[in-house]
């Protein structure tokens, strides 16, 4: 059972798409915060990368990570397989594995049609439905996904990625209702621009401009729904920039 004053001390998470960006700041917060991580990719380089990042300022023996596409349910249950292996368990689960493909429905390939939808959506499920007994079997946990405000506000070119989002959402508060008596938490977070050159067209992660949401920014967002008491459940965040281009 999740206590009321939350500890992650001792806690295991598995951060999806944990190499860069959103989800590499949410494994370090996590690890500072004292949990064991493991972390997913499709590129073993980069995890590599980020391991020996993430292995600079905490102890090495609890940072893990896996090479899989989350899009394929053998790997996405690998995935959650090595948290238990390495650590003994699995009580928080990060959604954070996400590509976008921005095109015209007209021009769009069906192929990358297919992967965005088969990474943003299908792989959050297949990591949830591995995770779940897991959960279950620590009496409780959490499972947050990072979605974004693209899944509320379509836009031109986006349709694949949009799509992805709305349906995230949707996903994420019906197994909220489906789990909460289990003590596993849902929560489902939604963020505006970020600066981690994700996106159409977008310059890299250091040239983005200030006014853009930082990863840690998300992160922090993470970290305080792990930390959040028990008797109230926030089950989805709006995360935006607070001074925007104006408009006109």
């Amino acid at each position: 059972m999740i206590p009321d004053s939350p500890t992650l001390s001792g806690r295991v998470a598995l951060v999806t798409g944990g190499s860069r960006g959103i989800g590499l700041a949410i494994a370090k917060s996590l690890l500072d915060a004292g949990a064991s991580v493991v972390i997913t990719g499709r590129d073993r380089a980069k995890l590599e990368q980020a391991m020996q990042q993430l292995a600079s300022s905490v102890r090495g023996d609890r940072i893990h990570s896996a090479t899989a596409d989350v899009g394929n349910a053998l790997e996405a249950a690998a995935a959650v397989a090595a948290c238990v292996d390495r650590f003994g368990g699995l009580d928080i689960l990060i959604n954070n594995a996400g590509l976008g493909t921005f095109a015209a429905v007209a021009d769009m390939a069906i192929e990358d049609w297919q992967q965005v939808i088969d990474t943003n959506l299908s792989g959050v499920f297949f990591c949830c439905h591995a995770a779940i007994p897991r959960l279950r079997a620590r009496g409780g946990g959490w499972i947050i996904s990072i979605s974004s405000l693209a899944g509320r506000n379509p836009f031109t070119g986006g349709a694949a990625y949009c799509a992805s989002k709305a349906g995230l959402n949707a996903f994420s508060e019906a197994l909220m209702q489906e789990v909460r008596h289990d003590d596993i938490r849902v929560s489902c977070v939604m963020p505006g621009s970020v600066a981690t050159g994700f996106g159409r067209g977008s310059a890299p992660a250091a040239a983005q401009p200030e006014w853009k949401l930082a990863p840690e920014d998300v992160a922090e967002v993470v970290l305080d729904l792990l930390r959040h008491p028990a008797r109230s459940l926030p089950s989805l965040v709006e995360l935006r920039p607070s001074k925007p281009p104006k408009k006109g």
